[in-house]
């Protein structure tokens, strides 16, 4: 069993609003095409964890509810927004405090970058009740969360009761984790370079369809966990021979040029301490009962 340090963890109550769709326009694909599709943003009704990632005629887009913290005019790498990002993770408990669908629970299941985004997963009677004067109070956990015995292995956006929920083997020096699929290093692309990896998300390239064959990356779905290969993220996204990390798919597939479905880091390892284990049912949807793995009451 995994030893962590949760019993010491700060929650914080967060509350965030739900941001209408963004419209860009007209944008220019990496073919040269131009494309006015859905994007990011708003209370999504049919885009669900456990979704393909590829199924939808839309770009960057985002599943369940978006939230932000403060207004939509206000600063979003400043506070509020900036501790409201930093402090939810995956898996916090998200609970509607307003509306017709007050009392409801959802769950958090990640960050966008750059728009800086919290998604979440709510059951369709909640979303049909929502609206966009709704507020949604996360109880936040999760960053500072350690592997006692795992020193070299960083954690970073996962409450621990998610993490209690992932089949991870142990070894003396490492640990085995799940995986859907494994991501070369050259595939990885927007988002490369920052260093916010504890809170947002960078994209898997998509406009080679070979390498995603080979790799087995066409079926990609909402929530699913991948492995990241030679690159590691405790202070940012960065090339590293050897090292590995683990991370949730959290948006949709882009056309844009260096961007493609995005994922956010869960685990790290700069010494490859973390050895991935294909497995199909690696989705945060199926450890938790939510978007399309949601268990039907008996």
């Amino acid at each position: 069993m995994l030893k962590t340090n949760s019993d010491r963890l700060v929650q914080f109550a967060l509350q965030g609003s739900i941001i209408p769709p963004v419209a860009f326009g007209w944008e220019v694909t990496r073919r040269g095409e131009g494309l006015m599709l859905p994007s990011v943003g708003g209370i999504t009704y049919n885009v669900k964890i456990g979704d393909s990632v590829f199924g939808f005629e839309a770009d960057h887009v985002e599943p369940g509810l978006s939230l932000i913290a403060g207004g939509y005019n206000d600063r979003r790498t400043a506070n509020p927004n900036l501790g409201f990002n930093i402090y939810t993770c995956i898996g916090n408990v998200a609970r509607v405090v307003s509306g017709p669908a007050k009392g409801k629970k959802g769950t958090v299941v990640g960050h966008h970058g750059g728009v800086e985004h919290v998604l979440a997963d709510f059951p369709d009677d909640v979303l049909e009740k929502l609206t966009y004067d709704d507020k949604i109070l996360i109880r936040g956990v999760g960053q500072g969360l350690k592997l006692v015995d795992y020193p070299d292995i960083t954690i970073t956006g996962l409450d621990p009761e998610l993490l209690k929920k992932i089949p991870i083997k142990t070894k003396s020096k490492s640990i085995s984790v799940p995986v859907v699929a494994t991501v070369p290093a050259e595939l990885m692309g927007s988002g490369l370079g920052h260093n916010d990896s504890f809170k947002g998300d960078y994209d898997i390239q998509t406009s080679d369809p070979s390498v995603l064959k080979k790799y087995r990356l066409e079926g990609l779905r909402f929530g699913d966990l991948v492995a990241i290969i030679d690159h590691e993220s405790t202070f940012g996204w960065s090339y590293k021979k050897g090292a590995v990390s683990i991370a949730v798919v959290v948006h949709g597939n882009s056309f844009l040029a260096g961007h493609g479905p995005g994922v956010q880091t869960i685990f790290t390892s700069r010494d490859g301490l973390i050895q991935p284990i294909p497995d199909k049912k690696a989705n945060i949807g199926n450890y938790l009962g939510i978007g399309r793995f949601k268990r039907k009451s008996k």
